[in-house]
């Protein structure tokens, strides 16, 4: 079950808002499907990120994915947790295993993405 007060993007990532700040993650279906993590590259503190495009990779045992920014902004922080025990996104991914924060630079994008409704018909189908 997704979170309700989260929203989705159709590459599996969600957005959990706090003011300006998003802070991302990838989903339980997506988790789920790469199998045991056992490394994240994320965006550094500091860098520019744009909706859409890919900003990081998350490697499991079954193959490498890339991590797509939801929204565009600047990283404010990444989950430094994660260097260590990247296996924290498998075992917590809506909330120890969150991957960075960005600053959103325009406040109506994350409207545009899914809601968890929207995002479970995609994952069913």
């Amino acid at each position: 079950m997704n979170p309700d007060d989260l929203r989705y993007t159709a590459e599996h990532e969600w957005v959990r808002l706090a003011g300006e700040v998003a802070e991302v993650g990838i989903t339980s279906y997506a988790q789920e499907a790469l199998g045991d993590i056992v490394y994240v590259s994320l965006p550094s503190v500091g860098d520019a990120v744009v909706a859409g495009d890919a900003c990081g990779e998350v490697e499991s045992t079954k193959s490498v994915s890339d991590i797509y920014a939801p929204v565009t902004g600047t990283v404010t922080e990444v989950n430094d947790v994660l260097d260590a025990s990247p296996q924290t996104v498998n075992e917590a991914p809506y909330a120890e295993g969150w991957l960075f924060k960005v600053r959103i630079a325009d406040a109506s994008e994350p409207e545009s993405l899914l809601t968890a409704a929207q995002y479970e018909q995609q994952t069913r189908a």
